[in-house]
């Protein structure tokens, strides 16, 4: 077998010697020493300068947001507030005057009458969409009313931000959005645009948006405690379940939370057995759980708040250590359980209380209310599912008074985790700051109200343009994370799908592949330390099959005035890297007679004699038009380079003369190599070239045709594997299990064989360009058979059978109906095999093919597996079970209800509306049966991926063993092809089926419910600082606001209409589709 080996390996080495042209591309580089100059990357200086940018960028927000902030405080401490306000007195535009909602079959809801401002709008590049600069915009939620007092006069004195807006634009026109969220719910927003609203209906709400939840209060440790005895049932259990579920989502990642259920005695509702980070997955865990309660038992006020008292007291984990709370949901009750405060939190009151009185019912509420006035919280009212939203995040007003009474020690600019914007600017960070309100009363006390928050958002782009990319090499990036730990720029930070009510929130070790230096470098960066170190660590392909065990230096510094810090992961081989310098060469290109000789290999009229060219995506110049097509994008370079010069000063320069440099330098090489070989000589379909400056040759030109890989080489996973891996890298086309193969007789199939091409200059050496031959792989499974054999140049094949009875040595070609003889690449796929029936499974996970002698070669070492999750997926909906869905009835008012006026005017009509508009958004509140056209779009959802990857262990030597199994046993071996990613396997074929190996499995399958274990992974939570400053005490606080309900002032017009939709809705033979989270 070793003889077979080395045959296989000398052929292998002979061919790319020969094609691959690696010496000769050296010696093209070092000719033309002259076109270009070896720079230096300096990890530590180019940390500096890039964490220096974006503080610079940041700060300038920060100014506009400051003097937003500050602009606010001052008008609405100077405005006069106006009982007698009327809407005609106010002018403004109302962002939702123009957006078309259509109703649940799909016909145009008649929008309500307006007074809004009527304004034009001009297509804007930064914001993605139409808008306007002289205007700002206002967004209202749907449930509240827009002719309320509160919201009239909360626009005339909002009115007088629009100035600030515009002079902030003036100082820095590259601001996007400024927004104003008000306290009352109102938004305000510049420049305006009209809302981007679903075709349902818009339940957008500033007060339950991440950045303004973050910036309205310092963070909170939360036990949730729900009364589950058996008074409570049917439609009030199901308005706790809903009102815990939207509790939750006031809750960021900066809170702590746990949620238990009580009657007699109180237990979790879930595995978590004290206080969680409030993360998206924590909150994913809560939900499902808070579904599965049930009521039943007695009431025991006692039993709840000691269980919540002892988790806010646990001081042996993780928590906010900020503003405590207890939030209790019940149906009512008359103990007041003055003993448990008074043993717990008297005299100093560190726990707020807040109660909550769920359901229709005349039970005494006097206790409820005395409970939270006694403890510093507030009193709600939740009589129908209408009043869950408003009533389960004002809470946060209450918590805003000690920020509120700190003043100026409490204007701490915070900045947010990456989340989706909602007018669609794509992913965004925001600087956040409180607005106060300054006014006081008779007596000179001051005003405890917090007005809103001020946002202005930074898109994640606008951040990653101060990077470095290219000079940095296919490998090496620039990362930054945040004081949880969460990605802010990283090249893995690629959400599939966004929920707007949810941050995007990646940790750097999900991002990565976790190991001991990686958490190291993560908590001090959290901890704001600068830092460098050299590190052995596995990485991830490109394509998501293959594992490298690599080494990277990384980098990182603080980013000064933000809660960020600033990573740089460099590979040894991208310490330098080539700058070309082509002035002296360069002629204007746009005249005719004398155009400069290496662009003229771009022209397509070169491709037939040069080989075809595919040059990378890249923005080379302002002017040019990208394109997915790169057939279309090289006409789009070529028309733009004859208008302009390679060093106009609207062209990167750096991008387009190393493209240039690189368009000549593999041009030489296929003078030199290409065109003087027969590639069918070797089997070969293709022979090709790809370089640092974007460059990609495939020769010749009609193999163009096949080739399916990347036209950008940094995004290309043969290219950026090649760098990190010795000699020749094998890629055989990836084919999942269910790959049926083609006839391979109109259809040839090619294998990538590729190697970097690495060279010295001066002492430094770098990795400019990868090189390599594709394969035919019918032409070369025959070849492997020969080379895997015992025959010489004069043998026969007919010949030289042997059989294992006798004495002759068998080999891969003679017998290879007694023989599996297989290449297997690093990632465990089928490359080359000697039985004809394996050909079309070549790109296969060899388990598809022989899950027998791929179990024995991971047994015996010859692959490691690494299992990782990516969160980051999309997946088809699961389908849910409808037992105990279905609704308990929507009352449908009487036709005496309906002609009498006074009903419409009522508390149980507004209730109605309520209960319509959030079953639009709650849709386990309505039996789905039909699903209506418009909410196809909810047919993917973001979901967990389970992935498995195997590579090579350390065993190199040739390996003999037996996979046991009686009379069915088989003999194979096994050993690694010198300079190559192969595993060269001869074995038995398999006598009988008897002994089938569990199947081990690499496609990547969706993550079954609770793994990654949310259970185990509380207990030993990753590493996390939260905001440095706490506003949870004041003593001058005034805590005798304390609640006694909550109601509402309907719009009688928006009531009628709306109370009509609902009766037809109840009434149509078509049900209501759920809604999409916004």
């Amino acid at each position: 077998m070793q003889y077979w080996a080395r045959r296989l390996e000398q052929e292998i080495d002979g061919v790319m010697r020969i094609f691959g042209g690696v010496q000769q591309l050296r010696g093209i580089y070092n000719e033309n020493r002259n076109l270009f100059e070896v720079k230096e990357n300096v990890p530590r200086k180019l940390v500096e300068k890039v964490a220096g940018d974006i503080e610079s960028l940041l700060a300038k927000k920060v100014r506009a947001l400051k003097r937003l902030a500050n602009a606010a405080e001052k008008f609405q401490k100077a405005h006069h507030w106006q009982d007698n306000i009327r809407e005609e007195d106010i002018e403004y535009y109302d962002s939702k005057a123009d957006t078309e909602y259509d109703d649940p079959d799909g016909e145009e809801i008649e929008r309500e009458k307006s007074n809004s401002l009527k304004l034009e709008f001009t297509d804007d590049a930064n914001f993605k969409t139409k808008v306007n600069y002289s205007y700002a915009a206002v967004q209202i939620p749907t449930d509240i009313y827009k002719g309320s007092t509160v919201i009239l006069n909360e626009l005339n004195w909002t009115q007088a931000l629009e100035d600030v807006f515009i002079e902030n634009r003036k100082e820095d026109p590259s601001l996007l959005w400024q927004v104003f969220g008000s306290a009352t719910g109102v938004t305000r927003y510049y420049p305006a645009t009209p809302w981007r609203a679903p075709n349902k209906i818009d339940l957008y709400d500033v007060r339950r948006r991440p950045w303004y939840i973050q910036g309205a209060s310092s963070p909170k440790d939360m036990v949730i405690i729900v009364d589950v005895s058996g008074s409570v049932s049917g439609l009030t259990l199901k308005l706790m379940k809903t009102s815990v579920y939207e509790m939750l989502d006031t809750l960021s990642d900066d809170d702590y939370v746990n949620v238990a259920s009580f009657n007699e005695k109180a237990k979790p509702v879930s595995c978590f057995k004290h206080l969680v980070q409030a993360n998206i997955r924590n909150k994913k865990v809560f939900k499902e759980d808070v579904q599965g309660m049930v009521a039943k038992g007695t009431t025991d006020y006692k039993a709840g708040f000691e269980y919540a008292f002892d988790q806010l007291q646990n001081s042996n984990i993780t928590r906010a250590n900020c503003n405590k709370m207890i939030m209790m949901f019940t149906d009512g009750g008359e103990d007041r359980v003055q003993d448990v405060f008074e043993k717990y939190n008297w005299p100093n009151k560190t726990v707020r209380v807040f109660t909550f009185s769920v359901g229709q019912h005349n039970y005494d509420v006097t206790p409820l209310q005395w409970m939270a006035c006694a403890n510093k919280g507030y009193y709600f009212e939740i009589p129908s599912i209408g009043a869950i939203r408003i009533n389960t995040q004002e809470y946060l007003d209450v918590l805003g008074r000690p920020m509120v009474l700190a003043g100026n020690r409490a204007k701490q600019v915070q900045w947010t985790n990456v989340y989706q914007d909602a007018l669609g600017l794509g992913l965004v960070v925001t600087g956040t700051l409180p607005v106060f309100n300054l006014t006081e009363d008779s007596s000179d006390r001051k005003n405890q109200l917090i007005l809103g928050v001020m946002g202005i958002d930074v898109a994640l782009n606008d951040i990653k343009r101060l990077t470095p990319r290219y000079n940095l090499g296919a490998n090496g990036y620039v990362f930054a994370i945040d004081l949880n730990g969460y990605v802010l720029l990283h090249p893995n930070l690629q959400p599939q799908i966004i929920n707007f009510r949810e941050p995007v929130t990646l940790d750097f070790l999900d991002a990565e592949l976790e190991d001991e230096n990686k958490e190291e470098i993560r908590r001090s960066m959290i901890d704001g330390n600068d830092g460098q170190r050299f590190i052995k660590t596995l990485i991830k392909s490109l394509d998501e099959q293959y594992i490298d065990e690599v080494f990277r230096t990384y980098t990182w510094a603080p980013i000064k005035s933000t809660n960020y810090s600033l990573g740089l992961v460099l590979p040894p081989y991208s310490t330098y890297y080539i700058q070309a310098n082509l002035s002296d060469q360069i002629l204007q290109v746009k005249l005719p007679n004398i155009k400069m000789k290496d662009f003229e290999y771009l022209l397509p009229n070169s491709f037939e004699s040069e080989g075809h060219v595919f040059i990378a995506p890249r923005e080379y110049c302002k002017d040019l038009d990208l394109s997915d097509n790169n057939t279309e994008f090289l006409e789009n370079f070529i028309a733009l380079m004859e208008k302009v010069t390679p060093d106009s000063k609207q062209c990167d320069n750096f991008l387009l003369h190393n493209l240039i440099l690189d368009t000549g330098i593999t041009q030489q090489l296929v003078e030199r190599v290409w065109k003087d070989q027969d590639l069918n000589t070797y089997s070969l379909l293709a022979v090709f070239a790809a370089t640092d400056g974007g460059i990609t040759r495939v020769f010749p030109n009609k193999a163009a045709d096949d080739w399916e890989e990347e036209p950008e080489p940094f995004n290309a996973s043969f290219y950026r594997r090649s760098l990190d891996n010795k000699g020749y890298v094998f890629k055989p086309p990836y084919r999942d299990a269910g790959y049926r193969g083609l006839d391979l007789e109109n259809n040839t199939i090619g294998i990538l064989v590729s190697t970097a091409v690495e060279l010295s200059i001066g002492g430094k050496t770098l990795k400019p360009a990868v090189v390599g031959v594709k394969l035919d792989l019918e032409a070369w499974a025959e070849k492997f058979k020969v080379l895997a054999s015992n025959r010489t140049d004069r043998d026969q094949l007919g010949t030289r059978r042997c059989d294992p009875s006798t004495s002759c040595e068998m080999d891969c070609e003679a017998n290879n109906k007694d023989l599996i003889c297989v290449l297997i690449d690093d990632g465990g796929f089928l490359v080359l095999s000697n039985q004809e029936d394996h050909w079309y499974q070549v790109g296969k996970f060899f388990s598809e093919v022989d899950a027998n002698l791929m179990s024995a070669l991971y047994n015996n070492s010859f692959y490691a597996r690494k299992e990782s999750y990516d969160f980051q997926s999309v997946c088809a909906p699961e389908a849910q079970s409808n037992t105990g869905a279905a609704p308990r009835g929507v009352f449908v008012p009487t036709v005496a209800d309906l002609l009498n006026l006074a009903w419409w005017t009522s508390a149980a009509a507004w209730s109605l509306f309520q209960q319509f508009l959030y079953g639009l958004t709650y849709s386990s509140w309505f039996q789905t049966e039909e699903v209506a056209g418009d909410s196809m779009e909810a047919r993917e959802t973001s979901c967990i991926m389970k992935q498995t990857q195997y590579y090579f262990s350390t065993v190199n030597a040739t390996y003999n063993a037996i996979i046991d199994c009686g009379n069915c046993s088989r003999l194979f071996h096994a050993q690694r092809l010198a300079n190559t990613n192969l595993l060269f396997v001869v074995a038995d074929k398999p006598l009988c089926s008897q002994c089938e190996s569990i199947k081990l499995l690499q496609a990547e399958v969706r993550a079954p419910p609770r793994d990654p274990n949310q259970c185990e992974l509380v207990d030993r939570p990753r590493y996390r600082k939260g905001p440095h400053i706490c506003f949870d005490y004041n003593a001058t606080e005034d805590t005798s606001d304390c609640g006694g309900g909550a109601s509402f002032a309907p719009s009688l017009g928006v009531l009628l209409s709306l109370q009509l939709l609902l009766l037809y809705s109840s009434t149509s033979r078509h049900l209501l589709p759920p809604a999409t989270c916004l």
